[in-house]
C-alpha cells in the first residue's frame, strides 16, 4: 500500500541512531533458564573473535564448576576481579575501572542481572556494562528470561519463584539478542547427569524449578521477548532509513473504529486476533470534517468504542485527515501494521458511487497486508440519515442575511460604477460575494451568495434591465460561472477550515495533556498529586472532580474539584464496584448509573491504584463524547504519576529495610565478636565447679543458665551467618533416626518433665543435607516446643513417607499458633506480642527458616487439628532422598 507522501527518515530515529554510534554494542546471549549454555555459548563466540585478531578480554565468567566451560576460559585474558570487604568476608566483584583502563575491543561479562557488593560504583552490573558501553567498548552477556523487569511476575506466576534482580526491558530492546535454547527434556538430561548443577542442586531443582511445563513456558517467553526485541530494532532501521513495507518480524494490528452502530464488534474482534496472534493492536480513529455533522447518539457510540478498546488493552490513537482513507494509510506506514481489522457498513449505490469505498480501495492497494473486514456490523450497521441541522448543516439565519447584505453592496456599488466600466464588467465585482461568503461561512452561503449575485446581475444590469429575462446565451454562462465559483470556492474553504479546526484541536489537546504531564510531574506528593489532577481536570473538561483512595481497605475522599464535592450512598457503591472490578461504573456507563458522577479507574500494573469521579450538573452523560479521548489521556496520566509515587514510596521503604536490616546485621555481628571471649571464660567457669550440698542448687541454675546463654550467642552468630549469605553447606546421607536421637540428646535439660515421643520409622530412605545445620534446626524447634508445651505434656517428633518426600513434625501441647500468624513465626525477633507464644528471644525459629532454605528444605507451622497445640514441619523433597536399588 503507498502513501500519500514519500517516506522520509524519522528524525528522533536518526537521533538515537546517532547516539548509539558512539557506544559500544552490546550482544546478548538469552536463554530460558540456567543450564542451557549461555557462558559457553559466549565464550566460544569470544574465541573466534579473538581468532579473528580482535582484543578480548574477560570482565567476568562463572563457571559454576562446569569442566567443559572452564576449558574455554584458558585462552582468553582475564581481568583480575577487585575484592571487596563486606560482613567479615571477602567477595569478589569484575573491576570496572581496570577494565576501562585496559579499553580492549570486546569484554565478556557474565550473568547481566548480578547484583554487586555494597560500596560498588553501580548498584547493578548492568550499570557497569552501559558504563562500558559508553567508552565505546564492546560488551556480550548472558541473561535468563525471568530476570526481565516487565516478565519478573509472569514467570513467578507459574514458577513460584520470584528473582530479587532484574534488569530494564530497553536493555534487551537495544542491544543484539542471540537465544541459547535446548529442549525441556534434553536440559532435565543435562541436569540429572550433572552437567548443570552439583548432585545435590540438580536433584532439588528438578524438583521445583525446572519441571517439564515450567521449562516449557519459560523456553517460549524467550523465544516471544527476542522476536519482540527484533521487531522493536527493525522498525527503529526502517525509520531511520526511510525504507517502506512492513518487514514483520511480529505482528501489528490496526483497527479502524467509526461513529457507526457495530464499532464495538470491531473493537473486540481485534482483542481477539491481538490474543490469539500475542500482538499489540491499537484502535485508530481518523478525525475529518464530517465529524462537524456527527449527530449526538454518533458521537457517544465513537467515545464507547474507544473507551472500551481502551479498557482491552488497545493503544488509542486520533489523527487528524482530509479523509479517511488518507488517515489509515498514514497511520498503517507508520506503525507498519501488518493486520488491519475494518468494517464495511451497508451504504446506498449513490453514497458509494460519490464517495467510494474505503474499504475496497484499502483492499485493491494493500501490500503485505492482512485486511480483516466484518461486513454489515450489527444491527445499524447502516449510516443514519441526518435530518437538516440548522445550527451545524446549514449554520445561522445571520450568516445568510449578511450574505445577501454584501450581495446588496456590491449592487449598489456596481450601479455607481457602470458609467465608468459599463455593465459587462461588473460580473467580475459578484465573484467578491461569492468567494467571501464560500471561504468564511461554507458551502450553502457560498451557493446562496452566488444565486443572488447571478439574480442581482441579471436584474439591475442585463437588458432589458429590471427583469429577469436572459435575451444573450452569454449571460446564462456568466450565471453559472458565478454558481460554480461559489461551489468550488466553498468546498475548498470548508475543507481548509475544517483541517484547520481539526489541527488547532488536536493541537489544543496535546498542549493539554503535556501541560498536565508536567506538572504531574514536578510533584512528589501523593496529597498534591490528589489535588492536582482533580484541579486541572476539572479546568480543562468543566467538569467537578473527585479523586479517591483506598488505604487498608477504607475509601479515602484525596482530592475534590470544587472542595465542597461530596458523595452519597449509591456513589459509594459504584466506587467499591470501581475498585474490585477496575471497570468503569456510574452516570454515562452500563454500571450504577442513577449515580451522578462517572467514576474511572486508575489502573496500573500495580493494579487499581484510586478511583477519579467526575460529573457535570444534570448532564446525562459527564463527559461529551468529543472530549472523551482527550479525558481517557489525562485518566491515564493521572494513573501514572501515581504508579510513579507508589513506585517511589516502595523504594524508600526499601531502601530503610535495607538500612535496618544493615544496621540489625552489623549489631548482631558485633555482639556475637564481643560475647564470645567472656562467655567462654563463664561458660568454663560454670563447668568447674564443683556443687556440694550447701550449694548445689547454686550451681546447677549457674551452669544451665551459662549454657541458655551460650546457645542464645550460637544464635545470634547463626543469625548472622544467614543474613549475611556465609552459609555453605556440606551435603552428605543423613539417617533421621540417628539425627533426631542427637537432637533429643542435647535438649534433654529443656524437656525434662516432658515425656518424648519418637515416631521416625527406621527404614525411611537417608536425606542427602547437612547434618549440622539439620542438627541446629532440630534443636530449635525441640527448644521450643519445650518453652510453649504445656508442663508434662508430651512433645512429638514423627516423620512419615509422603508423594514429594519425607515430612518431619516437631508437635507440641500447648497455647498453639495465632490463626492467620502462622508465617510470622519464622521472622526475625518475632515474638507474636498479645498471643500466649512472646517468650524467647525471637531467633529459633528465624534460625530454623534460614537454614531450611540453605538446605533447600520447606518449612511450614500450623495448629494441630486433634488437640491445642502447634505443629512444625520440616519437608525434605523426594530429590533429596538416597534411594538405594534392591
Amino acid at each position: 500500500m503507498k502513501s500519500r507522501e514519500p517516506h522520509r527518515p524519522s528524525p528522533e530515529a536518526l537521533l538515537r541512531h546517532a547516539a548509539r554510534e558512539a557506544r559500544g554494542t552490546l550482544k546478548i546471549f538469552l536463554g530460558a533458564s540456567p543450564g542451557v549454555g549461555k557462558t559457553y555459548e559466549m565464550l566460544e563466540d569470544g574465541a573466534q573473535r579473538l581468532r579473528a585478531g580482535v582484543d578480548v578480554v574477560i570482565g567476568v565468567v562463572e563457571t559454576h564448576g562446569r569442566a567443559e566451560t572452564e576449558a574455554l576460559v584458558s585462552p582468553l585474558e582475564i581481568v583480575p576481579r577487585r575484592e571487596v570487604a563486606y560482613h567479615g568476608r571477602t567477595l569478589t566483584e569484575m573491576d570496572l575501572d581496570a577494565i576501562l583502563a585496559r579499553k580492549p575491543q570486546l569484554v565478556l561479562v557474565d550473568e547481566l542481572a548480578h547484583t554487586n557488593a555494597p560500596e560498588s560504583r553501580h548498584p547493578k552490573r548492568w550499570q557497569d556494562i552501559e558504563e562500558l558501553l559508553d567508552a565505546g567498548i564492546d560488551v556480550y552477556s548472558t541473561v535468563n528470561i525471568q530476570h526481565l523487569e516487565s516478565l519478573n511476575d509472569v514467570v513467578a506466576s507459574f514458577t513460584h519463584v520470584r528473582v530479587r534482580e532484574t534488569v530494564p526491558d530497553a536493555l534487551i530492546d537495544e542491544a543484539e539478542i542471540e537465544i541459547v535454547d535446548l529442549p525441556p527434556d534434553e536440559l532435565i538430561e543435562r541436569l540429572k547427569d550433572g552437567k548443570v548443577y552439583v548432585p545435590e542442586e540438580a536433584s532439588r531443582a528438578l524438583h521445583h524449578f525446572f519441571s517439564k511445563s515450567n521449562l516449557s513456558a519459560l523456553r517460549e517467553l524467550a523465544l516471544r521477548r527476542a522476536a519482540q526485541a527484533v521487531d522493536t530494532q527493525m522498525l527503529e532501521h526502517l525509520r531511520a532509513h526511510a525504507l517502506a513495507g512492513t518487514f514483520a518480524a511480529g505482528e501489528r494490528i490496526l483497527v479502524a473504529v467509526s461513529e457507526l452502530a457495530g464499532s464495538d464488534n470491531l473493537v473486540r474482534a481485534a482483542k481477539r486476533l491481538a490474543d490469539a496472534l500475542k500482538a499489540p493492536w491499537t484502535a485508530l480513529h481518523v478525525e475529518t470534517p464530517r465529524e462537524a455533522r456527527f449527530t449526538d447518539p454518533e458521537r457517544e457510540r465513537l467515545a464507547a468504542s474507544l473507551g472500551l478498546a481502551a479498557s482491552l488493552g488497545a493503544t488509542i490513537v486520533t489523527i487528524p485527515a482530509r479523509s479517511v482513507m488518507e488517515g489509515l494509510l498514514d497511520q498503517v506506514h507508520d506503525m507498519r501494521a501488518t493486520q488491519l481489522v475494518i468494517g464495511k457498513s451497508q451504504r446506498s449505490w449513490w453514497f458509494e458511487l460519490r464517495h467510494g469505498s474505503v474499504v475496497d480501495r484499502i483492499v485493491r492497494g494493500s501490500e503485505g497486508l492482512a485486511v480483516h473486514v466484518l461486513p454489515d456490523m450489527g444491527q445499524g450497521g447502516r449510516a443514519e440519515k441526518r435530518g437538516p441541522n440548522l445550527a451545524s448543516g446549514w449554520g445561522r439565519w445571520q450568516d445568510y442575511l449578511y450574505t445577501i447584505g454584501v450581495v446588496a453592496a456590491v449592487t449598489l456599488l456596481g450601479r455607481a460604477l457602470e458609467p465608468w466600466i459599463g455593465f459587462q464588467a461588473i460580473d467580475l465585482l459578484y465573484l467578491l460575494p461569492v468567494i467571501a461568503a464560500g471561504t468564511i461561512y461554507g458551502l450553502r452561503q457560498g451557493l446562496v451568495a452566488g444565486l443572488a449575485s447571478g439574480l442581482a446581475y441579471n436584474f439591475f444590469f442585463l437588458p432589458p434591465i429590471h427583469t429577469f429575462t436572459i435575451t444573450d446565451p452569454r449571460n446564462i454562462l456568466t450565471m453559472l460561472i458565478l454558481i460554480g465559483v461559489a461551489i468550488v470556492t466553498s468546498q475548498l474553504a470548508g475543507r481548509v477550515r475544517a483541517q484547520a479546526l481539526l489541527g488547532a484541536r488536536s493541537a489544543r489537546e496535546n498542549a493539554a495533556i503535556a501541560g498536565f504531564a508536567s506538572t504531574l510531574g514536578q510533584l512528589s506528593d501523593e496529597a498534591e498529586t490528589a489535588h492536582a489532577v482533580c484541579a486541572e481536570i476539572g479546568r480543562l473538561l468543566d467538569v467537578d472532580t473527585v479523586l479517591l483512595t483506598r488505604v487498608d481497605g477504607l475509601v479515602q475522599l484525596a482530592g475534590a474539584f470544587p472542595p465542597e464535592n461530596r458523595l452519597g450512598t449509591i456513589d459509594n457503591a459504584a466506587i467499591d464496584w470501581v475498585f474490585e472490578r477496575g471497570e468503569a461504573a456510574g452516570r454515562g456507563t452500563d454500571t450504577l448509573t442513577a449515580s451522578e458522577w462517572q467514576f474511572q479507574p486508575l489502573r496500573t500494573s500495580l493494579g487499581t491504584l484510586a478511583v477519579l469521579g467526575v460529573a457535570r450538573g444534570d448532564a446525562r452523560d459527564p463527559m461529551p463524547a468529543d472530549r472523551a479521548v482527550l479525558f481517557m489521556s489525562l485518566v491515564d496520566q493521572a494513573a501514572l504519576a501515581h504508579e510513579r509515587l507508589r513506585l517511589e514510596g516502595e523504594m524508600r521503604q526499601v531502601s530503610a529495610l535495607r538500612e535496618r536490616d544493615q544496621l540489625r546485621s552489623t549489631l548482631l555481628s558485633s555482639i556475637g565478636h564481643d560475647l564470645r571471649t567472656p562467655l567462654t571464660a563463664v561458660t568454663a567457669a560454670a563447668e568447674a565447679l564443683k556443687p556440694d550440698d550447701d550449694n548445689y542448687e547454686l550451681v546447677t541454675t549457674i551452669r544451665a543458665e551459662a549454657r541458655r546463654l551460650s546457645r542464645f550467642f550460637d544464635d545470634l552468630v547463626d543469625m548472622t551467618r544467614i543474613e549475611a549469605g556465609a552459609l555453605a553447606p556440606k551435603v552428605e546421607p543423613v539417617d533421621l533416626t540417628d539425627a533426631v536421637a542427637s537432637a533429643v540428646h542435647d535438649v534433654k535439660l529443656a524437656l525434662a518433665g516432658r515425656p518424648i515421643h519418637l515416631g521416625v520409622p527406621p527404614n525411611l530412605p537417608l536425606v542427602r543435607t547437612d547434618p549440622n545445620l539439620l542438627h541446629h534446626i532440630l534443636i530449635n524447634l525441640l527448644d521450643n516446643a519445650a518453652k510453649f508445651g504445656t508442663p508434662g505434656s508430651v512433645v512429638r517428633l514423627e516423620a512419615k513417607r509422603t508423594t514429594d518426600g519425607i515430612a518431619l513434625s516437631v508437635i507440641d501441647e500447648g497455647p498453639g499458633l495465632p490463626p492467620g500468624r502462622e508465617r510470622q513465626v519464622f521472622e526475625t525477633f518475632a515474638r507474636l506480642e498479645g498471643s500466649d507464644r512472646t517468650g524467647g528471644t525471637g531467633l529459633g525459629l528465624a534460625i530454623v527458616k534460614g537454614f531450611s532454605q540453605a538446605l533447600g528444605l520447606s518449612v511450614e507451622a500450623a495448629n494441630r487439628e486433634d488437640k491445642p497445640g502447634a505443629r512444625f514441619t520440616i519437608t525434605f523433597p523426594e530429590a533429596a532422598l538416597v534411594i538405594l536399588d534392591a
